[in-house]
């Protein structure tokens, strides 16, 4: 099917770009609560490497299964 190897190239694609330059994401936490003083921190994380390599190997699994299905 042609949509699966699409979808599988497009995913694969995205897995690539998220190793290559992982996206970041701001998470804060509280550090510190008394009473009504709280002290909180704003952390800048990247996203995972292993992400980007799961979205790659569903991607390529994808691309073979649309692949086979033609014939």
């Amino acid at each position: 099917m042609r949509i699966l190897t699409i979808t599988g190239a497009v995913l694969a694609a995205i897995g690539v770009f998220l190793i290559v330059r992982p996206p970041t994401y701001s998470r804060e936490e509280s550090v510190f609560k008394m009473g009504d003083i709280e002290a909180k921190m704003k952390q800048e994380r990247p996203i995972p490497g292993w992400v980007g390599g799961i979205a790659v190997g569903a991607g390529l699994v994808l691309v073979v299964v649309g692949l086979g299905r033609r014939r």
